[in-house]
């Protein structure tokens, strides 16, 4: 046999492979390293035969013991709608106000509103109910439709301006300089007297000419006070809560040719339960009437 070559610089043995003079010294790996490489394929093999783990066409292998952590997350959901199933029945078939009278029944509700909310509302009115622009705080204690229990189910279950529902709640304010019902100098005269009404920076000459408009052309919808009517969806422009901001010239784009917000339906989509839920929790955050 060839004598076995020392590297001269380590001192350590090759493997007598050789690249263009360069040798591979010989430095196994340690043996405790082997050991536990091959008890992790021992493990992964035992792994395998036990739990899911080998994907095929249509699911996985089922592992001689049956468990997965999926499958124990159904268990667990299943025996707690089991135990809940008593109080959601009665959150079905009593009124929002008997709900109201059972303090322990409400505040279930409120809580299953809370985890409901966080799925299926938040995107738009944000984790804590503080709205965004475009999406209404409900925090406050401003409402365009109503903020008794009653007036938020109806909202949530038939939606706003959700055409699929025709007992969706409808509004539209008229596009005033898109359709040219006023000039732009009439538009800016109006937004001046909203300015005032909201207490707000303002030229009192154009305030005085927009006070006039306004009677004409919004009063109507606004109020002659301008603090809105709900029976419309016309929001309150008295105080400075605005849904698409109240600067100058916010308030013109709006006039001119006015955004509409739209918010899906629900009651086709959730159950009674969970919509009343949604209300009790919605009225109990500080702004429900």
């Amino acid at each position: 046999m060839a004598a076995k070559h020392i590297d001269e610089v380590s001192g350590t043995e090759t493997t007598g492979h050789e690249w263009d003079g360069i040798r591979e010294l010989n430095t196994p790996l340690p043996h405790w390293w082997v050991l536990t490489f091959y008890a992790c394929i021992v493990f992964a093999i035992g792994y395998v035969i036990a739990y899911p783990a080998i994907p095929l066409i249509h699911g996985a292998t089922s592992g001689v013991l049956g468990w997965s952590s999926r499958g124990a997350l159904q268990q667990s959901l299943a025996a707690a709608q089991a135990a809940q199933a008593g109080e959601v029945t009665k959150l079905t078939k009593l009124s929002l106000a008997e709900i109201k009278q059972n303090q322990a029944l409400d505040q279930f509700a409120i809580a299953g509103g809370r985890s409901a909310f966080k799925v299926y509302c938040s995107q738009c009115h944000g984790s804590g109910a503080e709205g965004a622009k475009g999406y209404p705080n409900l925090n406050d204690d401003d409402w365009l439709w109503g903020g008794t229990p009653e007036a938020i189910m109806q909202t949530i279950t038939h939606g706003i301006r959700y055409t699929a529902d025709p007992d969706t709640r409808d509004s539209q304010m008229p596009s005033f300089g898109a359709d040219q019902i006023l000039t732009h100098e009439q538009i800016v005269q109006v937004v001046n007297y909203v300015l005032e009404l909201s207490g707000q920076k303002h030229d009192a000459a154009a305030a005085t000419a927009g006070k006039a408009l306004f009677a004409d052309n919004c009063a109507a919808c606004h109020g002659a006070n301008g603090k809105g009517n709900r029976d419309l969806g016309a929001p309150n422009l008295t105080d400075q809560i605005w849904l698409y901001s109240g600067t100058e010239k916010a308030i013109i784009a709006q006039i001119t040719k006015p955004r509409h917000g739209v918010m899906p339906a629900w009651g086709g989509k959730l159950s009674v339960a969970t919509i009343k839920e949604l209300t009790l929790f919605v009225h109990s955050l500080g702004g429900g009437e």
